[in-house]
């Protein structure tokens, strides 16, 4: 095992590159392994009667020894760019580049205690981010206006408040979940599902930037991995298991946000889920954990209460007095279209029009496609 910070040597990470690339070899098959030979270097110089009796084939236990063919590659590749600096994090007095593997002391009690640990993490930015209390948020790709406020302001809550918040770097509820985080003092940790030197999806380059400089980003895969449908749901074990609790703030009926949920339950940590329109196909997936058993979530300080984080800085009241707005009254929270909101208001179109567009630059209407708008209410 490494020292805390310390880099591989090269033999020892040859080793592990070829332990986690055996075809054959699952995840449990090779905690296995290490417990029964103490390394990944005394794994490769075993005997073959002793590893075949624990991956149960002897081409599985010979190809486990030989390593893939680009073996030397991959190590020399991964040691080349544990060697480089970040430009982000030089700037702020680190190299932010690490390899955390299972058993090591930095390795995450909250990861290490899930069902299905990582033997291997790649990590850029601030590694001390995952000793500390976390929550998961993670919700549709396709995310509403609303979703998306909610995601942010929920996370800078949690942020404000000593939670890391940890999500996927996905398009929709995961990078307005990060935004939002990364303007507290928790700020946030991105789980991905390629390679750590890729970043999926493009536009979330800057964002991946300024979480690799101010918080962290993580991935098992190695180098160069692609984003392969496959892994993104496998890596969703790793965004529940790093966390007290999953939040899931918009999911579709069918959505990987519900995998991770699942891993979240599985894993004995809470669920929670913010309910939302019954006319919304975003809102399906939660309604779904909440028959099911996940908590009800209205407000941020819901879930700092269930993790006995304390219902702490809760917003005083509205103050009496003020008229609500009758164009925003009519809006209702659900999708509405102009005509609709032309018959309920009275208002000849120009004026409507010209009053939408209003309320869409001071960030309490969306324009959404189809021509509909929704009423965005700020937690």
């Amino acid at each position: 095992m490494t020292e805390a910070g310390g880099a591989p040597s090269h033999s020892e990470l040859r080793a592990w590159l070829s332990l986690l690339a055996a075809p054959g070899v699952g995840s449990a098959s090779a905690r296995r392994l290490l417990k029964q030979f103490g390394s990944p270097q005394a794994v490769m110089q075993a005997a073959a009667g002793p590893l075949v009796a624990i991956v149960g084939d002897a081409a599985v236990a010979s190809a486990l020894q030989r390593g893939p063919d680009d073996l030397d590659e991959q190590t020399e590749r991964t040691l080349a760019w544990l060697a480089e600096t970040d430009r982000d994090g030089a700037a702020q007095g680190r190299s932010g580049r690490r390899l955390l593997f299972l058993g090591d002391a930095g390795y995450p009690d909250a990861l290490l205690n899930s069902p299905d640990p990582p033997l291997m993490l790649y990590l850029r930015g601030r590694t001390e981010l995952l000793a500390r209390p976390s929550v998961a948020i993670v919700g549709s790709r396709n995310a509403t206006a609303q979703g998306e406020q909610n995601a942010r302001s929920f996370a800078e809550h949690f942020s404000r408040h000593g939670l890391t918040v940890v999500s996927g770097l996905a398009a929709g509820i995961d990078a307005a979940a990060h935004e939002g985080a990364l303007r507290g003092d928790g700020s946030t940790v991105a789980v991905v599902g390629t390679g750590i030197d890729r970043i999926y999806p493009r536009r979330n380059e800057a964002l991946a930037r300024r979480i690799v400089a101010e918080g962290l980003m993580v991935s098992e895969y190695p180098l160069g991995m692609l984003p392969l449908a496959p892994n993104f749901p496998r890596r969703n074990r790793l965004i529940a298991g790093l966390s007290l609790g999953t939040l899931v703030v918009e999911a579709a009926a069918q959505s990987g946000s519900l995998i991770t949920a699942r891993e979240a339950s599985d894993a004995g940590r809470e669920v929670f889920a913010i309910p939302g329109s019954i006319h919304s196909p975003q809102s399906r997936g939660c309604h779904l954990l909440l028959r099911q058993g996940a908590k009800l979530v209205e407000v941020a300080d819901d879930v700092l209460e269930e993790l006995r984080f304390g219902r702490i800085g809760m917003a005083p009241p509205p103050a009496a007095g003020p008229k609500p707005d009758p164009l925003l009254e009519a809006l209702g929270f659900d999708p509405q279209p102009l005509d609709a909101l032309a018959e309920r208001t009275g208002l000849p179109t120009d004026r409507l029009l010209a009053r939408l567009l209003e309320l869409e630059l001071a960030g309490q209407v969306a324009r959404l496609p189809g021509g509909l708008y929704q009423r965005i209410a700020h937690a």
